[in-house]
Order: C-alpha cells, then sequence, then structure tokens
C-alpha cells in the first residue's frame, strides 16, 4: 500500500512558485473574451499572478492549469475578502 498524496484536489493554495509562473502556459485572450462563469453567466477576470479566472459574482476562482481553464464547482476554491477587494495596479 502506497501513500500518496493527491496535489491537484487542494484548492487552499492559489500563488504559483516563480519557477511555475515561467513554465504556466499563457491563455488565449481571444478565449478569455468568450468565457463566462458557468454558475451565473457572468464576464470573468483573469488574474496572472495566481492563473485564475474570477468571478466576483459567483464568488469562485477558476484555475487554469497547463493553458486551460478547468471550469467546474469542484476545481474552483471561494473567493477570500482579500481576493473580492483586490485591484490590479495600473
Amino acid at each position: 500500500m502506497s501513500n500518496s498524496t493527491n496535489d491537484s484536489a487542494d484548492n487552499s493554495q492559489p500563488e504559483l512558485s516563480e519557477e511555475n509562473k515561467l513554465h504556466e502556459p499563457a491563455v488565449d485572450p481571444r478565449i478569455l473574451e468568450l468565457l463566462v462563469c458557468p454558475l451565473t453567466k457572468t464576464t470573468l477576470e483573469y488574474r496572472s499572478a495566481t492563473h485564475e479566472l474570477i468571478s466576483r459574482a459567483a464568488g469562485l476562482a477558476y484555475p487554469i492549469r497547463n493553458g486551460v481553464p478547468l471550469m467546474t464547482a469542484d476545481t474552483a476554491r471561494q473567493l477570500t475578502d482579500e481576493d473580492l477587494t483586490y485591484r490590479p495596479k495600473s
């Protein structure tokens, strides 16, 4: 019997390491324009620091893995108060 952990099920660590950020493929901006939240059908905001699509209406953050948005409720994480007040620096 082996002890293995399933890292993909852990949604508590949205920040990527600097090394992983360098290797994370970019999402095509044209695709991002077409995507909406599957629960609320509202627009999504791309957060490059965490490679997530944010649905403020649903209060969820959908991860992007290997350039593919994972748009299911079981892969999403609840937004925190900090997430909701976040504004990118201009």
